[in-house]
Formats: structure tokens, sequence, C-alpha cells
């Protein structure tokens, strides 16, 4: 490995550090050409004009409208679990080519994958002739090859750092023809994996192009290449490494100047120059130089983020060359199961990046635009941002330096379903190759603070991944590493300096009643270096119609028009709004308790949500609290969504979040610091406010000092509840006085003697004969149909919402997204509810029986209405009233039967029930043949069908 890095560093230094002394642009108007047929290299293609067609760059084809029309046959790059699309008779109108909608991911108004040529006149200065020249392609996917007029100048593949060509010194100047073939076919490239977010059309897509700076440079004869910088905390001192590359064939001397200055504090420190003088007696030099920073230096990090730019500059003669570097003075380390920036512990609070960029379709390529997304992560608390099996720009390393965030980057690879690791495939020289290039190109960079190789893969790849974290830790200082990150079922890498890891994330909900008491520790207990929780989260919230005309790039939210015309025809389209909503509360709600299980354990060393904002692809999953745009959707903003996550979160311990006004509520209060130095004599203030904000009880505890990067227990709450006479929410706020740091938790209080008043009212479990003779005399009738339903059954609920998708996953359950509850009826006057089932819906919900209601009249919708998975959009209820007959009646699958001494929310909601039945309100709108009604308990439901035989490595056997 070590030869390979010095071969690339000195053969080829792809892409290095600094900018050329002058350089001439190239962005505009070039010829164009598709070569469909792989026939150009054959036919000489570079040795004439290539035809009339033209495109603008930088861009890609899409961009410039190039390439094929998406039709039912266009071959996608990326796994599709779910075929269903292709079978199903109801999506037949959006398999026409005039109406073409697919639900798997964005649609592009053009996809091409393999041969395109472009090309171009270029001018070369006389003033340049005999200097080193070279041609500069950032972002160029996936292999080029290069000519000037007919002489072929080599060929590169790099998905992740600049296209550097070296040229003739002696190129004459005048016009000359620039030739570029650009090939993005994986199997004739590289093959990374079809879903790796590097390739698939799961996120940016496979497109042909370059995007970023495309420029013809040159240099003087005597000229600094690579510059690195290692900082070194301890002696403040920058270590300066770069070589001195002498092309004259003669020996040279002369001096290096070293200069630097931090630019973006308050209080701008300039560092004395270091001049040290050298002799180019060779074609390569190297030289090291140390650059004292004193006492006075500035350091980087989340909390200062402090740059510096530093200026080498090389004289010799007549000759000048002058290299800018930007750098932070900070240092990451691993001391036990913590890690820690200058000396302080952290906690990594990350979200994934998936390079879903729909108006572009890649990744931008400026600062501003990465700046605006950290800065948004920083607004909800985040520090850091892993990106999946893909490296980004260095605009994005540009943006995280000045906003103090810490990056993962990693190698383009998901090396999984069309390759694998570790076996000898082209991937494996591949990758390392890549990771090289990519620590050469943007290894100063302050946030490039972690680094993987990829994203889960297969086959003998904990040997190879640790070779690698073998190979860096002993390459380069600067940042820590890890093999890959990988989901819970994949196996443990020995050689790893911190995981990136699934396996103790998550809630338990479906299985235990919600509470605040348990933590991770089990999880993660006997592993001794820091965790790190892969993919956190992944709760989906209904889509957001309103976004639709947002997309007006090279992507169309088909997919988005589908789901919505599908609940059209289902006779909802008046709901959407209210599904996004309340399935986005819930989504909020578990996001919340899903971070604070987190802080909750003891080294615990961070997270990485999937994703703050949402993934388009593999089904649509629409898993973020943002929309793919890093907009939010409505029911968040980045104020409520930091009271959870951030440097500094209060917490409770709490064994439940339902009462009976005869207990008692306790709670143990404990807060999670990671900031950036203690809170000194600190104190902790609680309040329970009533749904109208009025204070019912306050408190505090007793002063103490909290610790940065410490998580400690601060002391216990306890209080009466015998005051709340009648049911109650009611909500704990959690304090630490002088600063912004709050939490808070609803929780819900019972009588706990309820009375039902059944009187006149048939409480029955079966539409029996006894039933329909009550209807039809015009009397009242509480069905109570839980484990009776069929015609819904086969819908799986949980109380958490859909994981992911249903469609990527199979349909794996659960099926639902949260449940819209119609708050505003009367049904509900006796018990205290939103319009969406926060905490205590829990005992009523979960694993509750939906009905479903496709056959009831139009425009009819149930009290309680579970949100099904937007795929297939049934329509479904848990709790409705209606008309039968003569008769009235109010039907709920949620059990109000069994426990109830023990279930104080289903005794409630029964008692609520029961009231508004004697009430003169009893008045249901809709009359609904009795024979409809029947029918959920008698139809049954075609099962759903995803005809696809693969599935994702999460519903495979066995370890990976």
């Amino acid at each position: 490995m070590k030869q390979r890095f010095c071969s690339l560093l000195v053969i080829s230094t792809i892409a290095l550090i600094s900018f050329a002394q002058q350089t001439i642009s190239l962005t505009g108007k070039w010829q164009f050409r598709i070569d469909r047929n792989d026939e150009g290299l054959d036919k000489g293609w570079y040795t004439i004009s290539i035809g009339d067609e033209t495109v603008r760059l930088p861009g890609t084809m899409c961009e410039n409208g190039k390439g094929d029309d998406i039709t039912l046959k266009t071959q996608w790059t990326g796994s599709l679990y779910d075929s269903s699309f292709y079978f199903n008779p109801a999506m037949e109108k959006y398999r026409k080519l005039d109406n073409l909608k697919l639900p798997f991911f964005l649609t592009p108004n053009k996809h091409y994958v393999g041969v395109a040529w472009y090309q171009r006149d270029i001018d070369i200065p006389e003033e340049w002739y005999g200097k080193p020249l070279s041609l500069f392609l950032e972002r160029a996917h996936i292999q080029t090859m290069v000519w000037i007029d007919n002489k072929f100048m080599g060929n590169i593949m790099s998905m992740t750092t600049p296209h550097l060509y070296f040229l003739s010194p002696y190129l004459k100047s005048g016009k000359h023809r620039l030739t570029i073939r650009i090939d993005n076919r994986l199997r004739t490239t590289i093959d990374p994996g079809q879903n790796s977010h590097s390739v698939t059309d799961q996120t940016q897509g496979n497109w042909n192009g370059i995007v970023g700076r495309i420029e013809l440079q040159s240099r003087p004869q005597i000229h600094l290449e690579p510059i690195s910088v290692f900082p070194d905390l301890k002696n403040r001192v920058a270590k300066i490494s770069f070589l001195i590359l002498n092309e004259t064939g003669k020996n040279h001397k002369g001096n290096i100047v070293l200069s630097a200055k931090s630019f973006n504090t308050s209080d701008p420190q300039t560092i004395n120059p270091v001049t040290v003088p050298f002799t180019a007696d060779s074609l390569i030099k190297k030289i090291d130089i140390t650059l004292p920073l004193h006492d006075k230096m500035q350091l980087w990090s989340e909390f200062s983020p402090a740059l510096y730019k530093l200026t080498v500059t090389l004289k010799s003669g007549d000759t000048v060359d002058s290299r800018d570097v930007e750098f932070g003075m900070r240092e990451i380390k691993i001391e036990g199961r913590g890690i820690y920036v200058n000396g302080i512990r952290t906690m990594m609070r990350g979200t994934v990046e998936n390079c879903d960029f729909p108006l572009t379709g890649y990744a931008p390529m400026d600062r501003a635009s990465w700046e605006t997304i950290f800065r948004k992560c920083k607004s909800y608390g985040l520090n850091a941002m892993r990106f999946h099996s893909y490296c980004p720009p260095e605009a994005a390393f540009e943006a995280a330096d000045r906003v103090g965030i810490y990056l993962q980057p990693e190698g383009p690879s998901w090396p999984n379903h069309s390759t694998s690791l570790g076996q000898g495939k082209p991937i494996d020289a591949y990758l390392m190759d890549e990771t090289i290039r990519m620590t050469s190109e943007y290894g100063n960079h302050a946030s490039f603070v972690m680094l993987a190789a990829g994203n889960e893969p297969r086959g003998n790849w904990v040997a190879w991944v640790s070779k690698f974290v073998d190979y860096w830790k002993a390459t380069d200082s600067r940042r820590i590493y890890t093999g890959a990150s990988v989901g819970g079922s994949w196996a443990w890498q020995p050689k790893n300096q911190y995981h990136v890891k699934a396996g103790a994330r998550g809630l338990n909900w479906d299985k235990t009643r919600p509470e605040s008491m348990s933590d991770f520790r089990q999880n993660i207990d006997t592993v001794k270096q820091p965790f790190i929780s892969h993919e956190t989260g992944q709760w989906c919230a209904f889509p957001d119609f309103t976004e639709i005309p947002k997309y007006t790039g090279v992507k169309r939210a088909k997919n988005f028009e589908l789901f919505q015309e599908n609940l059209t025809d289902n006779d909802m389209a008046d709901m959407s709004r209210r599904f996004l909503m309340a399935s986005g509360k819930l989504q909020l709600l578990c996001y919340k308790h899903d971070l604070e299980k987190l802080y909750r354990t003891p080294d615990y060393a961070g997270f990485y949500l999937l994703g703050l904002n949402d993934y388009s692809g593999q089904g649509t999953a629409l898993v973020g609290v943002l929309n793919v745009f890093w907009q939010e959707k409505g029911y968040v903003d980045s104020l409520s969504f930091r009271r959870f996550c951030n440097t500094t979160v209060p917490l409770v311990r709490m064994e439940k979040f339902v009462f009976n006004n005869n207990e008692t509520l306790k709670a143990g209060v404990e807060v999670a610091h990671y900031g950036a130095s203690d809170l000194k004599e600190t104190t902790i203030r609680w309040k329970v406010r009533d749904m109208n904000g009025k204070v019912v009880e306050e408190g505090s505890l007793s002063k103490q000092t909290i610790p940065a990067g410490s998580r400690l227990a601060l002391g216990n709450i306890s209080m009466g509840l015998s005051k709340i006479t009648a049911p109650a929410k009611l909500n704990l706020q959690v304090a630490i006085d002088g600063t912004a740091y709050a939490n808070d938790w609803n929780f819900w209080v019972y009588p706990a003697t309820v009375t039902d008043n059944s009187k006149g009212i048939l409480v029955c479990h079966e539409l029996d004969e006894t039933a329909q003779k009550v209807l039809a005399k015009g009397g009242k009738v509480l069905l109570l149909a839980a484990g009776k339903v069929e015609y819904g059954k086969e819908v799986v609920q949980y109380y958490q919402p859909v994981f992911w998708n249903t469609s990527w996953f199979k349909m794996r359950p659960p099926h639902t997204t949260g449940a819209y509850i119609e708050n505003s009826h009367p049904i509900f006057k006796n018990f205290v509810t939103d319009d969406w089932g926060d905490l205590q819906w829990w005992e009523l919900l979960n694993k509750a029986q939906t009905m479903q209601l496709t056959d009831f009249p139009k425009g009819f919708h149930p009290l309680v209405q579970p949100i099904d998975t937007w795929f297939i959009n049934r329509k479904l209820g848990m709790l409705f009233e209606a008309q039968v007959g003569k008769g009235k009646m109010v039907v709920c699958s949620m059990d109000l039967d069994n426990d109830l001494e023990n279930r104080p929310v289903a005794h409630q909601l029964r008692y609520s029930i029961l009231n508004y039945m004697q009430s003169k309100q009893f008045n249901p709108q809709y009359k609904i043949e009795l024979s409809t009604i029947e029918d959920i308990f008698r139809k049954t439901a075609e099962k759903v069908k995803t005809y696809s035989k693969d599935v994702p490595d999460e519903l495979k056997k066995g370890t990976r």
C-alpha cells in the first residue's frame, strides 16, 4: 500500500492541493457526440470534429437535455426490491409512456449510461511555451480519456478527486483541438456497487459529464507540488511538508518562505514568516518545515472554527511559485470509548448525506450552497456529517471548515449487490487508491476528521478493511479511521479505531410501553472502541405533496405525483395535509425518544441520523424532518429540535408517561453535556404546566458543576397527582438556569375511578342478530371489534411509524405511519387528545387491528384513521360512527374491554364514547349499509405482492 501511495503521489499527483499561478477557464460551449455503440476509439473521433451538437460545460448530459427518454425498459443503476409497479393492474395507467410515473425514486428528465465525447478548441498563450502545462477537470464522471490534437494524453478514473492531465511543456502556442471521452459504464470503468451513492439512480444518478472547474494551468519549471499541513497542538507548531519539482534539468538554489494568518476570527493572528534555503539538485526534492504558532495559537473546532491561510512561496532567481493552503489547528484523538477534539470529549451528532440533490443531480460545487446546508445542520443541533458511500467536492470541505462541522467522507463504494470486497475484484485496488487520492486532495481541511472505506460491504471484507485501517493509522494521524459503516448484522471490525454500526439504536415500543428509563449500555458494554450509531432513526412521515412544484431541475417527483393521485383515487385527497402533520409529529416524537435514549447511555460516542432531510430513493424514504431540499415541512423548527439534539441536553428517566391521579410522578433528572467548557455552579429548574401554559408545580435541584464531556445524574423530581381531578395532558420541562438548554416531555393523568354509563346502549363484540334488531328498531350500538376484523387484518400496525418504507423492505411491518384523530369531534369531549397519536395513544394503537373502509361512501372519514403506507393508501379506520337503518352505531377496533383497571387511556376513551352516545350530539352524518359494515368481519383483502425475489441485506439471514 505504501508503494501505491508513493506511485500515486509522484507519478499521478492527481488533483493536487493548490491552484496554478496561471489558468485559462474552459467553461462554455463544447461540441458533443454520444457514442452509443462505443465506436469512437476505433474510428478515431479524436482526429476529427465530432459534430454540430453542443453542450455547456460544466454540466451533465441531463442538464443539457442529452440522453434517452425514460421508458419501462430504462436500465436503472440500483436495486429494485419491489417490482409490483410493473405487474399491479392498479399501476397500469402509470406504465403508459405519456403518463409514466415511477414509485421507486425521482425520475430524471434524461438517462444515459455509456460513452460520450466532448470537444473544443483551446488557445495556448505564447508565454506558456516551455512551461509545465496541465488540464484540470473537477468532478468528471467516471473515466476520462484526453487527446490534444491527435496525441493521447492518458486516462484517469476517479469519482472523488479532480482529473489532472500533464500536457507537454513544448505545446506550441495557438489553437489546438482538445477532445475528452467520458465513460460512465460500471462494467467498463469500475463497479463500486450499484447502490453506491456515488453512482446510483436512487440518489444523484450515474451521470455523464464534468460539473466542476475545467481549466488549463501553467506552472514555472521549478514549482511546488502537494503541500501537507500536520497540526501539532502540544508543541504549538504546524509541520509543513511538500515537494519541489525541478523540470529544468539543472541544479537550482533559492528560498522557501512560509507565512500564515488566521482569517475568520474576531482577533486574527499573524504568524512571523519563516524563510528556509533550498537546493533543487534532482527532479523531486522533499521539504519539511516547522511553522511556530506560539502562545496565541487559535484552535479549530465546532465551537470556534478558526482557520489559517498558509502561503508557501518558492523563490529561485527570477522564478517565483506560490501556493495558498487553508488549515486549522486541531487534533482528534480516541481515549477509551471517547472521541476527543482538542482534548475535549465530544459527541458526534451527525446526519447522513446521501448525495440527493434533485435540481442538478450531483453534489453542489460551490461553497455557499454547502455553508447553507451545514448551518441548517448546526441550527438543528448537529455537529457532524457522514457522506454515505461517496466523497463530496472540495467546496464541501471548505464550507465545513468555516462552519465548524466534523466530516466523515467515504470511499465511493457500497461493495454489495453487484460487487464484493476482499475477493480480488477491481474494487479492492480502486478503493484503496481512491481514498489515497482523497486524503492527498482534501487532507489539510480541518473538517476532514474521520474516514471510512465505504458502506456495508460483503465478501471477505473484514480482512480487507482491517488492512485499510492499519494502513491509514500508520500513514496519517490527522484523523481517525473505521473500516466501513455497517448495519447491526454485519460482523465487528477488530482493527477499527471507532465503529459506525447499528445494533444500539431504535425504540422497542412494539413490545413495551413508552418509557425513558432504558438506554443502550447493554448493547455496547463489551465494545472497547467509541461507538457511533449507524443510520439512526429512519422514522417516516407521509409525503408532502406541496413539494412537487419545487422539482424544477433535472429530476421530477413523479413518485410523489403517483402517490398523490393514488390517494385521490382512494377518496382521501382532502387528507394529505392532515396525514403529513399527524405522521410528522409522530416521527418527531420517535426521533426525540430515540436520541434521548442515546444521550442517556454512558460512553456513547455519537450518532448519524438517516437523515435530517428526506431520501428520495430506495422506494422513496421520507425519513427527514426536513424535505430533500433541506427545508422545513411545517411540523418542527430548529429551536424545538435542539431541545433534544444539542451539545447539552437535559434528560429525565421516567417509567411511564400515563398515570392515574392516585399515583406520584417520579423522574430522575440527568444532563448530557458536550460543550466547550464546564457549566459551573449550575441550577436545574423544573416546571409542570397544563395545556394552557399555567404552572401546576415547580422546583429546582441543588447547584452543581457539570463538567464538559460528561453525562451526570443531577437529582429527582417527585409530584403527587391527586389534585388532577379531570383527564389532563401536562408538560414537564427541565431547564438549565442561565442557559438556553431546556427539554420537555408530555405526560397524561386520568381519574383513578371511571364509571361507564351504557344505559340504553348495546355494547357488543359482533354484529349479530341481537345488534341488528337493535339497529332496526332505531337503537344505539357500540360495536367493540378488537380481534374480530377480517377486512384490514393484513395491515400490521405498531405505534411507531413505517421504518424507511414498505416498498424497499418488502412490506415488512409496520405498514402505517401514525394516525389522524378528528379531535374536534364531540366523541372526544371527555378524552384529551391532539389530532395525532401522541404517547397516550400507545396502549390503543400498538398492534391493534385496523378496518379497511374502501367500500364506504365517497367522502366518508373515520374518527381515528391510521395512515397507510403511501404506496397503497388504503382508507383505514379504528373508530367511526354511522347511521345503520333506523339506528346509530359506533364501531371501534381498538381494545376497550380488557384489563381496563390497568389501562387508564382505554378506560377513559370508552367512557368518552359512551357519554357521547348518550348525548344529543350523537347524530352520525353518513348512512352506511349494514352489509358494508358486515364486510369488515367477513371480507378478505388480496395480499400485497412485491414480485421481486431479492431482498435488502437487513432482511437476509446470517452475518455479513
